[in-house]
């Protein structure tokens, strides 16, 4: 019931729905490849969706009720007819994979192109891809490092391995055999957080040894350096929706105790130089530029409104209503010629590491507060360097975000509690509490399949 009156507040179309799509901007690199098109045929709709998938397809390994039917509507011939990504906070798998699990649950073909992990954006931070990286999580790690443009990688496991003497947790497990070559190892210049690991003790460890040490463990350094070297998380979720029925900790838990721990010994905060995965605007910025990529080879002529459907607000509804805030004053710049005129624009791609970094350059006029207020650097950075390659390509008009009730907020649930701030500091990760209002759905709907529904209303598509 609790469902049924938010959805009314929220959603004044109730009724049979519809769907139209989007298309826009550049595809970063990204080439699209096997995706169903017909360049010749014109497809009218000018929307397209962004789908969580925890919570909102499945949980664990189960597909939801209704989603298999929902998914139906956007295809024609087992093809997507709609422009439609996946965008998951999930990051331990590659794409290729995550787009088969999803081609199976849906029956429906899903190209790894139709898919953002929360560690795909980092393809766009190209001036760490040649350093030396430390890498933690699970799953195939290095091989997804790899993928998205890393040439020099090492795994908490390959570091443990070189220096046996780090990881002392478990007193029972047998010591490795010295190396007689630590002194050579090469300097880890950077460290990437893909996700959770699955014993949390040994990468806790091995990461502060990094961290305090300017990344040379082997070294005994006088002074603990600070700012300390650059770290890279993906995922900030602090819960996620699997086959409990109460929501598992996600690797936003880890990253505040890695934060604490750092804080706790040395005094001093940790500083994250990006912040990847939902609900950071970089992420929402990759996946526009896919979505053009899709709607350009379907026959889309512009795609004017993204829909983001999931299940957490604090990471899809906030992510996707922190895009739309970006929107509407990208729009609000463009009309005033005088004043997008004057501002300085500067390629981070062209710039030194240390400028690049250093948050302190920028001018306080090329900085929207309103939109990144304790964002990092590198995050600002990559975005102004995507606004500068327009590419003749432009974004989405609007983003609105659809609220279901299948995972981490619940049937039971009133939408009014929200917006309390206790639920903001609890949930969000500390470098994105910008506006409690931001976590407000525009749309509250029973499930995935009535999402898609609504939208079809409102675009009255096909």
């Amino acid at each position: 019931m609790a469902c049924r009156r938010a959805l009314r507040a929220h959603s004044p179309c109730r009724q049979p729905f519809a769907v139209q799509l989007l298309r826009l901007i550049k595809g970063c690199g990204c080439a699209v490849r096997n995706f169903h098109t017909n360049k010749t045929a014109y497809n009218k709709c000018q929307f397209g969706f962004l789908f969580d998938i925890d919570g909102v397809i499945v949980r664990g390994r189960k597909p939801l009720p209704h989603a298999k039917e929902a998914f139906q509507l956007l295809a024609q011939d087992g093809q997507f007819k709609v422009p439609t990504l996946f965008v998951t906070n999930a990051g331990n798998s590659l794409r290729s994979r995550k787009a088969q699990q999803l081609s199976e649950w849906l029956g429906i073909q899903v190209t790894e192109d139709q898919v953002v992990m929360s560690h795909s954006p980092l393809k766009m931070f190209r001036q760490f891809h040649d350093k030396h990286v430390l890498v933690n999580g699970q799953g195939p790690v290095k091989a997804i490092a790899q993928n998205i443009g890393f040439t020099n990688v090492t795994t908490v496991e390959e570091l443990s391995h070189r220096f046996p003497d780090l990881d002392k947790m478990d007193h029972q497990r047998k010591k490795a055999a010295p190396c007689a070559f630590e002194e050579f190892f090469p300097k880890i210049e950077a460290v990437i957080l893909f996700g959770e690991p699955v014993r949390w003790e040994t990468p806790m460890q091995l990461i502060m040894d990094v961290l305090l040490t300017d990344g040379q463990p082997s070294n005994d350094l006088p002074d603990i350096p600070y700012p300390h070297l650059p770290v890279l998380a993906c995922n900030m979720d602090l819960l996620w929706m699997a086959e409990n029925r109460l929501p598992r900790l996600g690797h936003g838990c880890f990253m505040n105790a890695l934060e604490g721990l750092y804080q706790k010994i040395t005094g001093k905060e940790m500083k994250y130089t990006a912040l990847i995965g939902k609900p950071s605007e970089i992420t929402y910025h990759h996946a526009d530029y896919l979505l053009t990529q899709q709607a350009k080879l379907l026959g889309v002529p512009q795609i004017r409104r993204i829909y983001c459907v999931g299940d957490n607000p604090t990471t899809d509804i906030y992510g996707g209503n922190l895009y739309n805030r970006y929107l509407q004053r990208r729009r609000k710049d463009s009309n005033t010629p005088s004043q997008t005129a004057s501002k300085k624009r500067r390629v981070a791609s062209h710039r030194a590491d240390d400028e690049f970094l250093d948050e302190d350059n920028d001018d306080e006029d090329d900085m929207d507060t309103s939109i990144y207020q304790r964002d990092s650097g590198a995050n600002m950075r990559v975005i102004k360097s995507l606004e500068e390659d327009k590419s003749g390509v432009e974004k989405a008009l609007s983003c609105e975000t659809i609220l279901v009730c299948t995972g981490v907020f619940k049937k039971g649930t009133e939408t009014t509690a929200l917006l309390s701030p206790r639920l903001i500091c609890n949930h969000n990760h500390r470098d994105f509490v910008i506006d409690p209002m931001l976590i407000n759905p525009t749309h509250v709907v029973p499930d995935v399949l009535e999402a898609v529904k609504l939208v079809f209303e409102k675009e009255t598509y096909p």
